[in-house]
């Protein structure tokens, strides 16, 4: 199934509908876990179109991509380089990417990336039962502070990746049996129409299952976390020049079977 999350026009709490072939949205009843959805036929257009899932926690994954360590000219990773981003950092599809003014960065970045969203609790996985705790996949845009990132941060990724709005999310949630079972996906971005990233899933270092094999090492992954698989090379800051996002941009980021996710980029005032 398509699964979508939305706010309806009588407003109140968010609900879960699902999409049939032409895009018309149902109404959707949940079960007693995430990704245990029901079909209803009961129309149920959206009024706001929300991130698909409101995560307890965000992991993130950095160089998974071979051609995108090239790119930045660092080793290929022994082991899933982690991060982490703030679930306050989430954002909408449709909604603005703002940029940093308070605490300025000049450098911010887009990051197309396939985000694996965790059904139940998840410790211990292995590579053979990883993908029984997977809810679904979309697309997600890990933005990025690059000037806070690499000069700024301390040594870490958490100050440059989790400003508000730098975790777009959507446009919906495809369920496993949506997808091919290699999850050999193509991968794009777009600025302004212009094209990016383009690349596939298969240029992953560490694939799906064996992220999730090592996040749940030891480590208990909760119900609606979100994993972001890391990024195709293209990004601006691997640009000769570096090229950056400015306000009046629109980024998207578009992946087989999970539709387009679009974002325009605006200036913080507050």
């Amino acid at each position: 199934m398509k699964i979508i999350r939305y706010l309806a026009l009588s407003g109140g709490a968010s609900q879960w509908g699902w999409l049939d072939a032409s895009g018309n949205a149902f109404r959707c009843r949940e079960g007693s876990q995430l990704g245990a959805w029901q079909k209803s036929d009961e129309l149920a257009p959206p009024h706001k179109l929300l991130a698909p899932v409101a995560p307890p926690v965000i992991f993130a994954i950095g160089l998974n991509y071979r051609e995108h360590a090239k790119e930045t000219g660092a080793p290929i990773p022994q082991f899933p380089m982690l991060f982490m981003k703030s679930p306050l950092c989430l954002q909408n599809p449709g909604d603005p990417i703002v940029l940093p003014r308070k605490l300025r960065s000049d450098q911010v970045d887009y990051e197309a990336e396939l985000a694996i969203v965790i059904s139940r609790t998840c410790k211990n996985a292995t590579p053979q039962t990883a993908l029984n705790f997977v809810a679904g996949f979309c697309n997600a845009n890990d933005v990025s502070a690059r000037d806070w990132q690499r000069q700024w941060g301390g040594g870490q990724f958490c100050r440059g990746k989790t400003f508000d709005t730098f975790c777009p999310l959507g446009p919906w949630l495809a369920t496993p049996d949506e997808l091919p079972a290699s999850l050999d996906l193509a991968i794009r971005s777009r600025v302004n129409g212009e094209p990016r990233q383009d690349s596939r899933t298969s240029d992953m270092i560490f694939p799906v299952c064996d992220l999730i094999t090592f996040l749940s090492g030891s480590t208990t992954l909760p119900a609606g976390a979100v994993i972001l698989t890391g990024t195709p090379a293209g990004v601006g800051m691997g640009r000769k020049p570096p090229v950056f996002l400015g306000a009046g941009d629109v980024v998207e980021v578009e992946i087989d079977g999970l539709g387009v996710l679009r974002n325009p980029v605006v200036e913080e005032t507050d």
